[in-house]
């Protein structure tokens, strides 16, 4: 959630910290700040507010010299957003300076503790509380004191560390937060992602939990928990530092929507063979399938969303019981889970605190797990039995786009997988769902074509106050996903509702020029979706309907507006549906001149419960 970089070597710290946090900042953060070591003494900076305060403080870093620093981007969990609270966060001594993402669970006692033996604090924050505890416990041993620190903390970390004691060394470590060492020529970094260092390398290590990193300008060396040298594989990241920049478009999240299509392919072509799914190297027999007596989808947000239309896909080819559980909630209700049970975790960054909490309560109660993500090496990936990578490339907007669609794909990959080797479709149905499988990236680009439309009609209606979204069976999954970007990125309420569900209730809030959106692309309720239109209608809505070519002339007859999208396999559908949606929420946002791609008070990737 929060963004982490440090460096070390010959040029200036300073200048780099601020470049690598710009790259950052698609995490979110409310504040931001940076250490650096000089000839005379350890100096931190931080301040309230968006980078660019920062920025004008430094005069882009000039007015702090020193080849050795540490910077970070902040969003407030402990202690509301001001400069005090910002990071680096130091101790009473001076001795040390400290950056850290991640929450320390236990910070109240061990900050009581402290305070019982005359430490001072001045901070809410629960990161101070490492600062002071590295200074208590060291006397002439950073490794040592770092490691009675991870020994009393409880919770999850990533620190990156400076002692004024030793200028030369940059300390890292990290428990359940990501954290990334890059290696340079005579220079080293640290980050909390790949985009911050890029500019200087694209060799790195990934530091597992409870492993320790001491960086000088010419060497790294790694540590375990029993202070015991360990050496670790680097490695060597293929994509180019123009995936994490917005390539002419106005904003990121425009540029990952069109790139859905080649994202697509990424994560379909390679595990289509001969005509036939393939798993990577995941080995489930049969046998193995036959023996599941439940399948769980865990996931929160968006990813959650793909989860409910997982559930259709599941049990119309598998009729394997299915449930989709939001992380948040599934380990705190005793779910019922045993050595037959699949867990299937969702998580575009392989991080999400609540996500990575239920796979491992999933795996204490004995279920296997297999994980969809995105990021290579990451905690869940590397905590699961199996994983699956999207492959989507880096997503810098706070709102996703691409990691749905290829989530989505990895999902359709994994049920037709299971469906052929249990024998529950026949050879030419399988054929004809790998085909579309196939042109999926194709008619999510035709989708995109016609961009136009949807852009008139976000012109109409972009200041509407509320807005719901209707659909039935894998429609209704849509309009949650659709429902979720509106909401995100340009802060209009809006809600989906099953469209059965509306004279239950919900119709109650429809009024006169109140805008409805209706999914109207299952054929098999197509019916009963246009008896729901009539329904709103009937009480002064506005329709938009989203439809294949097949019923646009239908929905034309019912709805005010229309937009087309292919035809496809009914639990595809959502793949298609999603694009025009997609771009009406980036449409209204844009008129509404919202921060598209850092919207108020949410981040990328949640590591904190």
């Amino acid at each position: 959630m929060c963004g982490i970089v440090g460096y070390i070597g010959m040029e200036e710290a300073a200048p780099f910290l601020l470049h690598g946090l710009q790259r950052l900042e698609y995490r979110g953060y409310d504040s931001a700040g940076v250490a650096v070591y000089n000839e005379t003494g350890l100096h931190v900076v931080k301040s309230k507010g968006r980078l660019s305060v920062l920025e004008g403080i430094l005069e882009g870093g000039a007015k702090l010299p020193g080849s050795v620093g540490i910077g970070h981007t902040r969003w407030a969990t402990h202690g509301a957003p001001s400069d005090v609270n910002s990071h680096p966060q130091v101790s009473d001594g001076g001795k040390f300076a400290v950056v850290h993402n991640g929450i320390i669970e236990n910070y109240l006692e061990l900050k009581n503790h402290l305070l019982r033996r005359g430490v001072e604090f001045v901070s809410d924050t629960d990161t101070e509380v490492v600062a002071q505890m590295l200074e208590y416990y060291y006397h002439d041993d950073v490794l040592a004191a770092i490691q009675k620190v991870i020994d009393r903390v409880e919770g999850s970390y990533a620190l990156g560390i400076i002692c004024a004691d030793c200028p030369e060394k940059i300390f890292a470590v990290r428990k359940d937060s990501p954290l990334i060492v890059g290696v340079g020529r005579g220079e080293n970094f640290i980050a909390s992602d790949i985009p911050a260092i890029l500019s200087k390398t694209r060799d790195i290590y990934r530091l597992k939990d409870q492993e320790i990193a001491v960086l000088t300008r010419d060497s790294i060396e790694f540590w375990n928990s029993d202070r015991e040298r360990i050496e670790k594989q680097s490695e060597h990241i293929e994509w180019d530092i123009s995936a994490a920049e917005k390539g002419g478009y106005e904003h990121f999240m425009m540029k990952e929507i069109c790139e859905q299509p080649e994202a697509l392919r990424k994560t379909i072509s390679p595990r289509i063979r001969d005509g036939h799914i393939v798993l990577d190297d995941i080995e489930l027999t049969a046998e193995q399938i036959r023996n599941i007596d439940k399948v769980f989808i865990v996931a929160c947000g968006t990813a959650y969303h793909v989860g409910v239309v997982a559930k259709y896909a599941f049990e119309k080819l598998l009729k394997i019981p299915m449930e989709v559980d939001v992380a948040s909630e599934f380990r705190y209700r005793s779910p019922i889970i045993n050595g037959r049970t699949l867990v299937i975790i969702i998580s575009q960054s392989g991080e999400t605190a609540d996500t990575l909490a239920a796979l491992r309560e999933s795996k204490k109660r004995g279920a296997r797990v297999l994980s969809i993500v995105n990021v290579v090496g990451s905690t869940i990936a590397n905590e699961s039995d199996d994983v699956l990578y999207t492959w989507a490339g880096p997503e810098i907007a706070v709102a996703s786009t691409k990691a749905y669609s290829t989530q989505l794909a990895v999902i359709y990959m994994i049920v037709l997988y299971m469906a052929e080797q249990l024998h529950n479709i026949s050879e030419q149905e399988l054929q004809a769902y790998i085909e579309e499988l196939q042109r999926l990236p194709e008619f999510v680009a035709a989708c995109l074509t016609d961009k136009e439309t949807i852009q008139y009609f976000a012109s109409k209606y972009f200041n509407a106050k509320d807005m719901y979204f209707i659909g039935r069976n894998v429609d209704y999954a849509a309009s949650l996903e659709a429902s979720l970007k509106l909401k995100e990125i340009s802060y209009i309420h809006s809600e989906a509702y099953t469209a059965g569900e509306l004279k239950h209730g919900p119709i109650s809030l429809i009024e006169d020029g109140t805008l409805v959106i209706a999914i109207c692309t299952y054929d098999k309720l197509f019916d009963k979706m246009m008896s729901n239109v009539k329904e709103v209608k009937a009480r002064g809505a506005v329709v938009l309907g989203i439809t294949t070519q097949q019923k646009k002339e239908a929905v034309s007859q019912e709805a005010d507006y229309s937009f087309c999208v292919p035809k496809i396999s009914d639990f595809m559908l959502p793949s298609l549906s999603i694009i025009p949606l997609q771009l009406f929420a980036y449409y209204v946002a844009s008129m509404k001149g919202c921060d598209i791609d850092k919207p108020r008070n949410l981040a990328k990737s949640v590591t904190v419960e």
